[in-house]
């Protein structure tokens, strides 16, 4: 996007409005539902706005890494389908998808939310292996924040499968659901100029300086940041993404179930 477009854009952000009409921390609005597919363990699909991701849970009987023996295994893959945007292409994940996956996976795991140890099932040798694969359907900007939702929605939904003697049975779910504590909720928060916007649309995301993705849990508590964007930024700046980033993450968090 040109010089000319970020200067449009600017212009409507220090009047306090964006494109579509939206105050500067305004986020579209964010529908979720569970239960989307019927072959995965916990599956969610998520909206923002024009923004539409599916995740699901998908569980596995594995052998434990051999550091870590007596703890389950939590992985998280995204995918960037070419329906979704004109940008993706089809194969290798790009910097983009991996960037997407490593920050949704930092949060959950730097929350210290996730007790993998209740995933072991015979130390040292069977642990439930746990892989969240997150698809995109629609990019209209803000796919990090929608990812992030779409997986914690997908976990709170999933429930193990029948397990007997040895043998994993996919067709019968059980009640149990995975072992987590606390809800990490990522924030991306944009600076454009002199402005910070939450939730950007495709053309806002074109001219972005500098962006700050803060993860955090119910307490307020910050367990992970993944800076973005081209400019640097201020400690002034990343005080109020920060602030920012809190505050609009205990909105996104009342769209999910209460444990």
């Amino acid at each position: 996007m040109n010089e000319n477009a970020k200067k449009h854009i600017c212009n409507y952000l220090e009047k306090g409005v964006r494109y579509d009409g939206r105050k500067l921390t305004d986020f579209r609005e964010v529908v979720i539902e569970t239960g989307v597919s019927g072959s995965a363990e916990g599956s969610a699909r998520v909206k923002i706005g024009g923004t539409e991701v599916i995740a699901g849970v998908k569980m596995a009987v594995e052998k434990p890494y051999p550091d870590t023996p007596n703890e389950g295994v939590l992985m998280v893959g995204v995918e960037l389908l070419p329906l979704s945007s004109p940008e993706f292409e089809s194969g290798p994940p790009n910097i983009k998808a991996i960037e997407l996956a490593r920050v949704v996976d930092r949060g959950i795991r730097e929350s210290k939310s996730f007790d993998n140890k209740k995933l072991c099932i015979v130390e040292g040798e069977k642990v439930w292996a746990v892989m969240i694969d997150i698809c995109t359907i629609n990019d209209e900007g803000g796919l990090l924040d929608c990812s992030g939702l779409a997986a914690i929605a997908a976990i709170q939904d999933a429930r193990f499968p029948k397990y007997e003697d040895g043998v994993v049975d996919y067709k019968t779910k059980t009640d149990k659901g995975l072992p987590m504590s606390k809800i990490p909720i990522p924030v991306t928060v944009i600076k454009i100029g002199n402005n910070f916007i939450v939730d950007p649309i495709s053309d806002e995301e074109k001219v972005i300086d500098a962006r700050l993705t803060v993860t955090s849990i119910e307490n307020g508590s910050i367990c992970a940041l993944q800076k973005g964007g081209d400019s640097a930024l201020s400690l002034d700046d990343v005080k109020t993404m920060v602030e920012i980033g809190l505050e609009k993450a205990k909105e996104l968090r009342k769209h999910l179930k209460v444990k």
